[in-house]
């Protein structure tokens, strides 16, 4: 079967790519570091923002922490196993992503494995301690029902995620430098860890329906935060679906009509 052919080759990947990572233990706790500074200084802010008010577009301070834990946990995820995304732009220009297409495997499964970035688990260690502080003092209701929801809103957060920026980097195939297009996606997901109802009517419009970076935190997490079953939250699955089998039709269109670099 194909779906046993490629676990049994992601795997074989994930452990290559952990022995090599290992080699580089300084580069892997500095990087950490820097990740959790960042974002503890985001929390910060936060924390002073509610210490002059007491709601934030209508959202309270520890439902904020939970949607920004909701959006740290997804991002985290895409951090440690598909940040292999930012490096396409080399390739592209180089001409070595010829390499990706000569294998007997799926290009885009084997580029996105290819590596995995272990300072994500800093993060991501961050996200679930976030999760259970404002998920304690929300009493929030952690049946099996909503953990199983709970896993996978969080697996279709990242998949969104994932296939944006999988998107942006295909779109070398017909830009050859992909990196502005990613970088722009990046920087632009910090809309999701926020209370969208603090933006105004354009902005909700655009990361809703045009690049939907509120479903990679703020609307899944109102499923919890709620406590009550709504349209956007569920809206998720069918996004995240949608956006995988665009990611997919971009890809195999891009490498139908890739030439690499100097042929």
């Amino acid at each position: 079967m194909a779906i046993k052919r490629y676990a049994s080759i992601y795997l074989k990947l994930l452990n290559v790519n952990i022995k090599s990572k290992l080699e580089f233990a300084a580069d892997f706790w500095i990087s950490s570091i820097g990740l959790i500074l960042t974002n503890l200084t985001s929390l910060f802010t936060l924390y002073f923002i509610f210490q002059h008010i007491p709601m934030l577009g209508g959202v309270s301070y520890y439902d904020t922490i939970f949607i920004f834990s909701f959006f740290t946990i997804s991002t985290s995820l895409h951090q440690i196993f598909f940040d292999n995304i930012w490096s396409i732009w080399i390739h592209f220009i180089e001409g070595s992503f010829i390499k990706y297409c000569l294998r007997p495997i799926d290009s885009m499964f084997y580029y996105l494995t290819e590596s995995i970035d272990p300072k994500g688990f800093s993060q991501l260690i961050l996200g679930i301690a976030l999760m259970a502080y404002s998920g304690a003092n929300l009493n929030l209701n952690w049946s099996f029902i909503n953990i199983i929801f709970l896993v996978v809103l969080l697996l279709c957060a990242t998949s969104i995620y994932t296939s944006l920026m999988t998107i942006a980097a295909a779109l070398g195939f017909w830009i050859t430098d992909p990196f502005e297009v990613i970088s722009l996606v990046n920087r632009s997901k910090d809309f999701g860890k926020y209370p969208i109802t603090i933006f105004n009517n354009a902005t909700k419009f655009i990361i809703t329906f045009v690049l939907p970076l509120g479903f990679v935190g703020f609307y899944p997490s109102t499923f919890f935060v709620k406590d009550t079953i709504n349209f956007m939250s569920l809206m998720t699955v069918p996004v995240a679906l949608i956006l995988f089998f665009a990611q997919r039709l971009i890809w195999k269109a891009g490498l139908n009509r890739y030439i690499p670099a100097g042929s």
